[in-house]
């Protein structure tokens, strides 16, 4: 991943900090997308996330017993503050680095797009990501596993065919949409199966 992708890691990064500086106090108590989490509790995992090194990640996995949901969880406890605003200066603090887990760094570009999602679209808020890195995160969350978050096995059951950008991947029947959503839909977000249509939905829809 070169200097022009980690521009647009910190780039999605700002944007967010942009819609959070201007969010109520009390919509951070708002239930995210994602599952048994808070706004507030996704955005300190970001900040989580954009803390840890690849030995850092090896070190906690292993004090986790190997369960990543339990290394998520212990990570958001330590990185979110005691306001809002404490954990909002923390994301600022964050937001130019580079550091990363083990694997693909594009993996950086999944979780811009999909945590500021869980964030955005129950709070009402809307992002226009760039192409290329919506594009990057579908094509590696169709070929990571799901033991490493990933949709591989998901989409043997469906082929993935974008309506707003050259991409497709998958087997099986069809699921058709805008490329965001198939994101979505592929990282476990139900929402964005509205915004699909095809042979495969029902397929993909019984899978996540």
């Amino acid at each position: 991943m070169g200097d022009d992708s980690w521009s647009i890691v910190h780039a999605e990064r700002a944007a967010l900090i942009d819609d959070l500086e201007n969010l109520d106090d009390e919509r951070w108590d708002e239930a995210s997308l994602c599952e048994d989490w808070s706004v507030h509790d996704v955005a300190a995992h970001l900040v989580s996330s954009a803390r840890t090194t690849r030995l850092g990640f090896v070190v906690n996995l292993a004090r986790a017993r190997f369960d990543f949901h339990r290394q998520n969880a212990r990570g958001v406890e330590r990185e979110r503050g005691a306001s809002p605003q404490e954990t909002l200066e923390r994301l600022r603090q964050v937001a130019s680095r580079r550091s990363t887990p083990p694997g693909p760094v594009d993996s950086r570009l999944v979780e811009q797009v999909v945590h500021g999602e869980d964030i955005r679209r129950p709070l009402g808020l809307t992002r226009s990501y760039p192409k290329e890195a919506v594009v990057r995160s579908l094509r590696l969350q169709a070929r990571t596993p799901a033991f490493f978050g990933g949709a591989k096995e998901l989409v043997a059951r469906a082929r993935l065919t974008a309506t707003d950008a050259d991409v497709s991947c998958g087997d099986g029947p069809e699921v058709r949409g805008p490329v965001l959503p198939l994101l979505l839909a592929i990282s476990g977000r139900r929402v964005a199966l509205d915004h699909l249509d095809g042979p495969g939905v029902d397929a993909l829809a019984a899978a996540i």
